[in-house]
């Protein structure tokens, strides 16, 4: 006797995608450009959107992870000496101070 393994697919998240043709329009914006990085366009832009939206009188900046995100923010804030941090996070975290 066969026993079939049945596997079923059970997504935990699911991404956002928007349509494609809209995201295609950005590709083709980013290709013209050829600028893909580094203070670009796009970035500024959701930059100035983020600062909006949450009603900011200080500039938002985007980084491109969160232990960068974290040593900005100590060196801002002039953090000296033991920064504990929750064992709950990626390795990068306790290295950034």
């Amino acid at each position: 006797m066969l026993i079939k393994n049945i596997v079923q697919r059970i997504d935990v998240t699911e991404p956002f995608l928007p349509p494609l043709e809209e995201y295609v329009e950005y590709l083709a914006g980013i290709w013209e450009r050829n600028w893909l990085t580094n203070q670009g366009p796009l970035v500024k832009e959701f930059e100035r959107k983020l600062q909006d939206y949450h009603g900011l009188s200080t500039s938002v900046h985007c980084v491109a992870n969160g232990a960068l995100g974290l040593q900005i923010a100590l060196k801002a804030l002039g953090v000296k000496g033991e920064v504990i941090t929750t064992p709950f996070s990626y390795v990068a975290t306790t290295s950034c101070p």
